[in-house]
Formats: structure tokens, sequence, C-alpha cells
């Protein structure tokens, strides 16, 4: 992570995945985690701050395709940008999919499926 401050719940900046700029919300801190052995050394820590690695759940104002990095590389990977730079990258390691009930359809994608 690279930022001046620290960033808690709560944090909002863009996040790039692939070719999407999308508003998320970090809205849990899961676990900080040791940059070189990868072992967990804070559940559930207040803050990060620089040159710190955590798991993080991220919550986008808007759908975006997205995918695990190990089920799909390229959709996997992302960078967190805010104040013109970029402050963290990371992968995707788990997915939560929302239901697309209630969603709004296309015109295109009405008339493929009355076909």
């Amino acid at each position: 992570m690279n930022h001046p401050g620290q960033i808690g719940n709560g944090y909002a900046p863009v996040l790039d995945c692939h070719t999407s700029h999308i508003a998320v919300k970090f809205a849990e801190l899961l676990t900080k985690i040791d940059r070189r052995s990868g072992k967990e050394l804070e559940k559930e820590p207040k803050f990060l701050k620089n040159g710190d690695a955590g798991m993080v759940k991220m919550i986008p104002t808007k759908p975006m395709v997205v995918e695990t990095f190990a089920s799909y590389p390229p959709l996997g990977r992302f960078a967190v940008r805010d104040m013109r730079q970029t402050v963290a990258v990371g992968v995707i390691k788990s997915v939560e999919k929302k239901d697309p009930t209630g969603a709004k359809v296309t015109k295109a994608a009405a008339k493929k499926g009355a076909k």
C-alpha cells in the first residue's frame, strides 16, 4: 500500500480492474498480512498504513465484471487509485455475485431473450 495516511473502513477510492474504473467502498478490513510470508498478522485491524498488506472486502458503487485471480487472471487483478496516484494493487480472492433479478434489462438483451 502506498498512501500518505491511514486507510480504514469506509474508505472510498476508485478501483481499476481490466478496463473498468469504478468507485468502491472498503466495507471491512478483514486481515493484516505479512508482505513477505503471507501469514496473517492481525484479524480485523482498525486501519492499514503505508507499507502494510491486507485482505479487504470492497463493495462497488455500480455493477462490474470481475473474476477471481485463480479462475481468470486478467479480470482478477486490480489497482486502487486515489488522489491521482496508485495507492494499492492486488488480486481478487473471492467474488460475491449479486442476483440480477430486478436489474434493468436493455432493449438488446430483451430482444435476444425473446428469440
